[in-house]
């Protein structure tokens, strides 16, 4: 059943049934509910019986609850899915023969087993999201990508060639592909625009701990079991990490939710205030049953969409910026350390990224701003790159270094949540969107590996990674001027496509509040 249900005024002459109608024909034409003005969402019955106190304390008992139960799974899954993407780099540093010089291979054949991932990265995610928002079942679909991710890693052990390699990291990529867009359309579906960003910032904080933490392990396994049973210690890397992946995509089975609607271990008051607060902040309904969904109708409409292209161009420069993070034990290496020393200091600068991030996406959700929090952090990274390019001196070497991560990835994490903000219903056109825009800006990897040539100062590298920060700086202060536009036309009260148009929502002692706007 609805948890609203429309209050609307039938035009003399018009009948309720040829007016609903040509409503539907609208929405299936523009990818959302083109309201009127004079609809009104209605609260289903047990939110509408709460009082405004009562709805706010239970609202922030329930978020905090699904806080609990949804975000600490998602982030350690994610961690394991980054280290698993990445430990290729710290495998080239682990041990006295480490897994370049092991396998024989030239510095151009390591980095095509870098960007060859990537390939089967990009083809599998748009795909895969649209299924997931078919079928509905992230708590089944996740964690059995996360397993067959696990055992293909541990794989990488196995690799004796650099034509086996290739095999293998074409396959993690296309199968790793699954998770991470997927995971943005999944707390997307269970948290408002203004709660996204902070919690899109603590997905994100996986991949930036397992940063920190990747050459910690590397290093202790280095030191621990390099030799042991005959094997090296890069072989021990993929073994052991693989198996964790495995144990831990087996718990998640057990501990992950589906959608607000279908969730079991909240009281039915609780899935109407779920649905109800997604429903309340956006104006129209969001993801209801798999018979609802279409597969390719989505990604049709975000194709059309010309804020889903500013949007990707945006995250294509950010992750070519970001693209120094698979190279960077050896950007690191040029301070001129031993191997030990390189693997413990490439995780001071992902420790300040995890803080910067945090920090920025919560004040982001708290002001509702998107455009500062996203081009202020790529300022540093444009600044950290001009200097890590000009000097080969230590000191202020390792500085950019410490300043290139955070400023990437603390405006990374605000425009994945700007995505869904921008884009956020019908959830069909979001999950395209969301993989569409990831998976093309992670193309940029693929030409990146082969940038980190010319140490130490790698100027062709920095100085590209300096241009896309830039171009990503460009694009946010081009959507911002889209949007602002898109919100006046919506004041004015004029059509504006894809948005639920003219919708309103009671608000605190029945005053009715305006309907969507866009965060800019």
């Amino acid at each position: 059943m609805s948890a609203f249900a429309p209050v609307e005024q039938v035009a003399p002459g018009d009948s309720k049934e040829s007016q609903l109608a040509a409503e539907r024909l609208d929405d299936v034409e523009n990818g959302a509910a083109a309201m009127k003005p004079s609809r009104t969402l209605e609260a289903p019955p047990l939110v509408a019986a709460l009082s405004a106190d009562e709805r706010k304390e239970k609202e922030r008992a329930m978020v905090r609850k699904i806080d609990f139960r949804l975000l600490p799974p998602v982030i350690i899954m994610y961690i394991m899915n980054y280290l698993d993407r990445n430990n290729i780099a710290t495998a080239r540093l682990s041990g006295k023969v480490g897994l370049q010089q092991s396998l024989g291979m030239s510095d151009s054949q390591y980095e095509t087993c870098v960007s060859i991932l990537f390939v089967g990265y990009i083809l599998m995610q748009v795909p895969s999201n649209l299924f997931l928002n078919k079928v509905g079942k992230p708590a089944l679909y996740l964690p059995t990508v996360m397993i067959i991710w696990g055992m293909i890693s541990t794989l990488t052990a196995a690799a004796h060639s650099f034509g086996g390699l290739i095999a293998i990291r074409f396959c993690l990529g296309f199968v790793e592909a699954a998770y991470f867009p997927g995971c943005l359309f999944y707390l997307s579906c269970w948290y408002t625009r203004k709660e996204l960003a902070f919690r899109s910032a603590i997905l994100y904080s996986g991949s930036l701990i397992s940063g920190a933490f990747a050459g910690l392990i590397a290093a202790g396994i280095t030191n621990g079991l390099d030799g042991a049973q005959g094997l090296p210690a890069w072989r021990w890397l993929f073994i052991i990490e693989g198996v964790i992946t495995i144990g831990i995509a087996a718990c998640a089975f057990f501990i992950l939710p589906n959608f607000p609607r279908t969730t079991m271990w909240l009281s039915e008051e609780e899935r109407q205030l779920a649905v109800w607060r997604l429903q309340e902040d956006i104006g129209v309904d969001d993801w209801t049953s798999s018979e609802e969904q279409s597969f390719f109708h989505g990604f049709a409409l975000a194709l059309k969409d010309i804020k889903v292209w500013i949007l990707l161009v945006m995250l294509l420069g950010i992750v070519s910026s970001g693209s120094v993070t698979n190279f960077f034990p050896s950007v690191v290496k040029t301070l001129g350390y031993g191997n030990i020393d390189t693997l413990l200091l490439t995780a001071p600068p992902y420790v300040l990224a995890v803080i910067t991030a945090f920090l920025n996406a919560w004040h982001a959700d708290k002001t509702g701003e998107r455009f500062l929090h996203v081009s202020i952090p790529l300022l540093f990274a444009v600044f950290a790159f001009i200097l890590a390019a000009a000097t080969t001196t230590t000191a202020p070497r390792y500085v950019a270094m410490m300043l290139m991560v955070p400023g990437i990835y603390t405006s990374f994490v605000i425009v994945l949540a700007w995505i869904s903000n921008t884009i956020p219903r019908p959830p069909a056109k979001r999950a395209a969107a969301l993989a569409l825009i990831n998976a093309v800006s992670n193309g940029s990897s693929i030409y990146a590996s082969y940038m980190y040539s010319g140490a130490p100062r790698y100027i062709t590298a920095f100085s590209v990674d300096c241009c896309t920060a830039f171009l990503a700086i460009l694009m946010a202060g081009l959507l911002r001027i889209l949007l602002v536009r898109e919100n006046k036309k919506l004041d004015r009260g004029e059509y504006v496509a894809g948005v639920p148009n003219g919708a309103a929502v009671p608000g605190e002692g029945g005053v009715v509040r305006k309907g969507f706007r866009y965060l800019v």
